[in-house]
């Protein structure tokens, strides 16, 4: 951490400043410069994070040198990770291609999309069992019989599976069923379930909360990780904008912006972040394009019957020739959709 101080500090006001930085237990290094002096912190900045050190007279600025977010950053952990997802490996050139309904509804509509979805090349089945919903009247999900549902569809057809948890209480449940344990962008600063989740040791899908930055979804991250759960997954799935064009604003550059700072693979969803069937191809290849380690999109067989998000969901036929491109893309950048274990 660096400390800026006042262009006419004096004296005093230095020695102040050193004596309040060594009584943290750091060591001080004052630089003297024409026009100001800058004072140096080596040490653990976790003693410093609680102090109001731009409150000490003299002090004009506070520089933090590391990220807040220590275990989710390069510093920490310079080559990228990869996730392993009961065999299927998110990051480092390994892409995730997740795909399924919203919701988790009836086992023969289940078994249709999953069979739909395999022979296009996915890799994870998707499926929430239990539904935020803004509205109390909307359909909630059908919970543990959901939970059922799709980890037998899974096992039948040989994809690790993802879904949604919403209440801390229901860790222990949903990690009995899921591969991926998916936290939503409603949850994503949740931080009694990020903690219960990081203490689990399930792969975690977070995504990027609504009205989030990039810091904040790796602050939350690293509550996962602080917990001693290093395999975790972010997602883009799109901000709240004035636009009202798309369901949301996809924010294609956090997706170099967070492989910058952070060692975590990122994934996108289109479905969410545009709401609108005939954009979620081209933003599906952007986010390819833009260095995602995967893709998550809804597809239901017959969207306008489906309990939730149906008009969001492409149809198998659409889902298989995105597929198709998505494909090419992945191998002009040298990168390979990630097999499923036989």
């Amino acid at each position: 951490m660096i400390l800026v101080l006042n262009s006419g500090a004096s004296d005093e006001q230095i020695a102040h400043v050193v004596s309040h930085v060594e009584a943290l237990g750091l060591s001080a290094h004052v630089s003297r410069g024409t026009y100001r002096t800058i004072v140096g912190i080596i040490g653990d900045e976790d003693k410093t994070r609680e102090q109001p050190l731009q409150a000490i007279p003299g002090v004009a600025e506070v520089i933090p040198v590391l990220p807040p977010f220590k275990l989710a950053s390069r510093d920490a952990h310079p080559q990228a990770s990869i996730v392993d997802v009961s065999g299927v490996k998110i990051g480092g050139g390994n892409l995730a291609m997740i795909a399924g309904p919203c919701s988790v509804e009836e086992p023969d509509r289940m078994e249709r999309i999953a069979a739909a979805i395999k022979a296009s090349g996915a890799n994870i089945l998707r499926g929430g069992a239990y539904k935020p919903r803004t509205s109390p009247y909307a359909f909630q999900g059908m919970g543990e019989e959901g939970l059922r549902v799709l980890r037998d569809t899974g096992r039948k057809f040989r994809l690790p599976v993802v879904t949604e948890i919403t209440d801390p209480r229901n860790v222990e449940l949903v990690a009995q069923y899921a591969d991926l344990i998916q936290i939503g962008a409603r949850n994503m600063q949740n931080f009694v379930l990020l903690t219960e989740v990081g203490k689990t040791r399930r792969p975690v899908l977070l995504k990027r909360g609504m009205a989030a930055s990039v810091n904040d979804l790796l602050m939350s991250a690293e509550y996962i990780l602080s917990q001693g759960n290093s395999e975790v997954v972010l997602c883009e799935r799109g901000i709240r904008s004035f636009d009202n064009a798309t369901r949301n604003l996809f924010d294609v550059a956090a997706v170099p912006l967070v492989k910058r700072l952070s060692h975590l693979p990122i994934i996108v969803d289109p479905s969410h972040a545009t709401g609108r069937p005939d954009l979620i191809p081209a933003c599906a290849l952007a986010g390819l394009a833009a260095g995602a380690d995967g893709v998550h999109i809804e597809v239901h067989d017959c969207p306008q019957v489906a309990k939730s998000d149906g008009p969001q969901a492409l149809i198998p036929s659409q889902y298989h020739e995105l597929m198709a491109q998505m494909r090419k893309l992945a191998g002009l950048f040298d990168k390979r959709i990630s097999l499923v274990p036989e």
